[in-house]
C-alpha cells in the first residue's frame, strides 16, 4: 500500500473532478490524499510515496502557482514515483489528445525541471453558464476557430473516464522510487 498525494489545480472544478476520479480508482490499494497547489502543504513531500500533479490549461497555458510548485519541489518531485497530468479543451481532438501530441504538454515540459515519470493529457469540459461574460466571449471565440460547441447555453463535457481509470492503474502498477 503505497501514499499518495494528488496535488491539483482547476479553474472551474473539472480538474479537481479527474483528480477524484483518480483518488477513487487508488484507494482500493492506496492511502489518497488531494492537495490544491495554493494550499500549504499539512505535511511534507516527503511523507508520501507517489506524487501526482494534475493542472488546468486555461488559454493555452498552467497557473503560475504550478510553475512555481514545481520549480521549488522538482528535487523532491523527481526522487519520487511521480506523475504529471493536464486537462484542456483542446485534448478533444483526436490529434491534441495524448502527452506526445498536445502542444500545450509539450510546452509545459520544456519550460520546467522536473521530468515526469508518468503523463497523460485528458479533455476537459466547457461550462459556458459559469464563465463571466468574458471568458464566455473568449472561449467561445476559441470554440468557434477550433470547430467546438459555441451554444453559450451549454455544458460540454468531452472527458474519456476510461483513459482516466487506465491512467490511474498504471500509477497504481508502478513501483516505488527510492531517493538516491
Amino acid at each position: 500500500m503505497a501514499n499518495i498525494l494528488i496535488i491539483y489545480s482547476t479553474n472551474d472544478g473539472h480538474t479537481l473532478e479527474v483528480c477524484k476520479k483518480i483518488q477513487q480508482h487508488l484507494a482500493a490499494n492506496n492511502k489518497v490524499e488531494l492537495q490544491p497547489v495554493e494550499q500549504p502543504a499539512i505535511r511534507t513531500l516527503d511523507d508520501f510515496d507517489k506524487i501526482i500533479i494534475g493542472a488546468a490549461i486555461r488559454y493555452g497555458t498552467h497557473t503560475q502557482e504550478v510553475f512555481r510548485f514545481i520549480k521549488t519541489h522538482h528535487q523532491m518531485l523527481n526522487a519520487k514515483t511521480n506523475a504529471f497530468f493536464s486537462v484542456s479543451a483542446v485534448a478533444r481532438k483526436p490529434n491534441r489528445n495524448t502527452p506526445q501530441s498536445n502542444p500545450y504538454m509539450q510546452r509545459f515540459l520544456k519550460q520546467i525541471d522536473w521530468k515526469p515519470q508518468h503523463l497523460a493529457t485528458f479533455a476537459g469540459k466547457i461550462n459556458y453558464p459559469i464563465y463571466n461574460l468574458w471568458e464566455r466571449l473568449i472561449i467561445q471565440l476559441i470554440m468557434w476557430i477550433t470547430k467546438g460547441p459555441t451554444d453559450t447555453s451549454g455544458v460540454y463535457e468531452f472527458t474519456d473516464w476510461e483513459q482516466v481509470a487506465r491512467f490511474a492503474r498504471e500509477i497504481d502498477q508502478s513501483g516505488v522510487s527510492k531517493a538516491t
